[in-house]
């Protein structure tokens, strides 16, 4: 149904030729960013309403613990907060504020913008199952691997101590539910917030999505990888930290380019270090932690995200 009215909108309202290059970048564009939206308002809502049945004596009950089983709950909070690598920064120095241990803190930054609710329903819908399986484990990987081996560095002299942070109910909503009324409108008030600071870059990341796809030559694709060979994974992580977007506006890109013949793990390490690191967030990080901090921060989940996606890369004949 939204292909045909896509199409009517380029065909028959806009008039563009069938065969005409434009006419297909609009038509990508218009399909994939609809699609996109409609799935983030959907899903957003849904678990906003079954993060209202959460309370945040009981999240902190489940973080506040050693041996990695916090961080693999600090990880698994994260994959289901739909937050940017920035918009996780408050809950982050909202967990240190809690005596929180820095490792399990960092496990849920790290995680909380390579994975979330809607991008799995998007990647489901791109890749299938056994594609979103491996990136959504690979991504828990990387929180938990990053937050013990930083938890256990002894990095806690580099925090900034006179940090404030925002109401410590930003670990859950805070607000007591009446009814089940109340619940359903928080999801959807979360959904359109959201929604609202996602949006320009979710239309950037298709726009570009869109004219890679039909105007990029695939042999030049090819031959990019040839000449970096076995490099391609770190040059795409390396090119991907310093930007800065969320993994539903990547995402387009990322399947443009294994359509157009990058590796499975080079397209999607890509994708993991456009959202999970960024200068923007290096920048708000410098109001609780030191430079050296953030640069061992940095250089660890780099690390972590390039493993990840030679990883994905050996695997690409299994999960495709």
């Amino acid at each position: 149904m939204l292909q045909l009215i896509v199409n009517w909108f380029v065909y028959d309202l806009l008039k563009l030729p069938v065969a005409s290059k434009l006419a297909e970048v609009v038509s990508f564009f218009l399909y994939d960013a609809i699609k996109i939206l409609l799935l983030l308002l959907v899903m957003i809502s849904v678990i906003g309403f079954l993060r209202t049945f959460l309370r945040r004596e009981k999240i902190k009950e489940w973080l506040n613990k050693r041996g990695g089983f916090g961080n693999l709950c600090a990880s698994i909070f994260g994959a289901v907060t739909p937050f940017c690598s920035c918009s996780s920064i408050p809950i982050f120095f909202s967990f240190l504020e809690a005596d929180i241990p820095l490792g399990i803190a960092f496990s849920f930054l790290i995680t909380s913008p390579i994975i979330n609710e809607y991008l799995v329903v998007l990647m489901f819908g791109f890749f299938g199952w056994k594609i979103t399986f491996a990136y959504v484990l690979g991504g828990v990987m990387i929180g938990v691997v990053s937050g013990i081996i930083l938890g256990r560095m002894g990095l806690e002299k580099y925090l900034v101590r006179n940090i404030f942070s925002s109401d410590p109910n930003t670990l859950t909503n805070g607000t007591s539910y009446q009814n089940l009324r109340a619940r359903i409108l928080f999801g959807v008030n979360e959904a359109l917030s959201i929604v609202k600071k996602l949006w320009i870059w979710i239309l950037v990341g298709v726009g570009i999505g869109s004219l890679i796809h039909n105007y990029v030559p695939q042999e030049a694709v090819q031959g990019i990888i040839s000449k970096t060979g076995f490099f391609s994974v770190p040059i795409a992580t390396l090119i991907g930290v310093p930007l800065y977007g969320s993994c539903a506006a990547i995402l387009p890109i990322a399947i443009v380019l294994f359509q157009k013949g990058f590796p499975l793990g080079t397209a999607l390490a890509f994708m993991m270090a456009v959202s999970a690191l960024s200068l923007p967030e290096a920048i708000m990080l410098r109001k609780a932690m030191k430079m050296q901090l953030i640069a061992i921060f940095f250089g660890i989940t780099t690390l972590a995200i390039i493993l990840i996606g030679y990883a994905l890369n050996l695997l690409q004949q299994i999960l495709i």
